[in-house]
């Protein structure tokens, strides 16, 4: 069963909230970041390259220690306050009149190492020592990661009773859209029976973060190692996520773009790929998938339904169900002989926020050939996969609304 906890969370008082509350780090990039950030923005500690004219790398000592440096001085400038007590937070998202509340609490280390906290995708190194880096020299988690964890109803209702009962601390719509709720979970019973809840709860799933997951366990190892006097409760073997019940998040697709046919003609791909696909025309309509299995395909102005051929897939395969695999076996590699998601130079990515017609422009300007849009994955397929120990192809899921970074901190001391 795992474990949680309630803490003392590091948070900006509620007149600055909107100011400091940041997207991700890793969905801007630094120009991005430089541009969207104001002067009180968390986007200062957590992409503090962008505080440099002409921009360094993030990468540098430089940056790293200039992070350190901005978060002691938000906190000197009462822009970020700790609260007194060890509480519980609850999070609300809005996007397009669905809303998701999550719990924000501090999960243990050993659920991560022991496969309690269970994870869907491969991390590389260096990703994970860069958020490492980051956690040792804050000594804190400055953002969570999102977790899901299966519906519980006793949860739904503590949930329900503080949303409904207690004014939200924070209240506010974002640039994007998105609303935003937080509310500071204080009362010692309802703390007390939300631990006991997780502590009946096999297994979490990490949705989004798995870099800054594994970078916060393996930082609260070595805290571990380096300790004689360890004794198991420190705060350092605890890290922040915000945990989310599963029936209320919607994964969206996540699609490709490919810059060439790999030498053949539109005509010659199309004819290739009838072997293992039904294909229809569908004109310049921009066309989305339907279902499961179905698929489209931008190509010379021209939208295509792909419908996936009976034995091409196994639907009692974790991974061989999902489209993300039919469309890598029978397309990227077998025909466009792209063999490596991960490093090819060849493919791009496009989150479905974007919307098909990013695919389209992207197509149209002639910096990519053809796009390829795929049906969401469910929670359920990631739940089975993360369950049976498989690990997802790259760039099989998009979460969103992404979590608002800022609303609350977590210190390891």
């Amino acid at each position: 069963m795992v474990k949680i906890k309630s803490f003392k969370g590091i948070r900006p008082p509620k007149e600055l909230v909107k100011e400091i509350a940041a997207r991700p780090y890793d969905v801007l990039n630094s120009a991005e970041a430089q541009k969207e950030a104001g002067e009180k923005s968390l986007l200062h500690i957590t992409k503090p390259e962008i505080d440099f004219n002409p921009i360094i790398d993030e990468h540098s000592k430089e940056a790293y220690d200039k992070a350190v440096e901005n978060f002691r001085k938000w906190k000197e400038k009462g822009w970020l306050v700790q609260d007194k007590k060890e509480n519980y937070y609850i999070y609300a998202q809005t996007m397009e009149g669905r809303t998701q509340y999550g719990l924000v609490a501090c999960c243990h280390y050993e659920d991560y190492m022991e496969g309690r906290i269970k994870k869907h995708e491969l991390t590389r190194p260096d990703k994970e020592e860069d958020r490492m880096i980051h956690i040792r020299l804050q000594n804190a988690n400055i953002e969570p990661v999102f977790f899901a964890y299966p519906a519980q109803q006793e949860m739904d209702e503590i949930v329900n009773g503080v949303v409904r009962s207690c004014k939200p601390e924070y209240d506010f719509v974002a640039a994007d859209g998105f609303g935003h709720k937080f509310w500071v979970v204080d009362n010692d019973e309802t703390i007390r029976r939300i631990t006991g809840i997780f502590d009946r709860i096999p297994a979490l799933y990490v949705a989004d973060g798995h870099h800054r997951t594994a970078a916060a366990a393996r930082v609260a190892l070595e805290k571990k190692n380096a300790n004689p006097n360890h004794r198991g409760d420190e705060e350092y073997n605890y890290f922040m996520a915000v945990i989310f019940p599963d029936n209320q998040l919607k994964i969206i697709d996540y699609n490709r773009v490919v810059k060439d046919l790999n030498g053949l003609t539109s005509e010659e791909f199309i004819q290739k790929i009838r072997k293992g696909f039904d294909i229809v025309e569908v004109g310049t309509q921009t066309y989305k998938p339907q279902k499961l299995h179905n698929f489209s395909m931008y190509l010379d102005g021209k939208w295509y339904s792909l419908t996936a051929k009976p034995g091409t897939y196994n639907d009692n395969d974790p991974i061989g169900v999902l489209d993300v695999t039919i469309l890598s076996n029978l397309i990227l590699d077998q025909v466009l002989d792209i063999k490596d998601l991960r490093t090819s130079k060849r493919i791009d990515f496009v989150g479905g926020i974007r919307g098909l017609d990013e695919l389209k422009r992207r197509v149209d300007s002639g910096e990519m050939k053809v796009a390829f849009a795929l049906y969401p994955v469910s929670m359920k397929q990631l739940i089975t996969i993360a369950d049976t120990g498989n690990i997802m192809p790259p760039k099989t899921t998009w979460f969103e609304p992404k979590l608002r970074s800022g609303l609350v901190i977590h210190s390891l001391d």
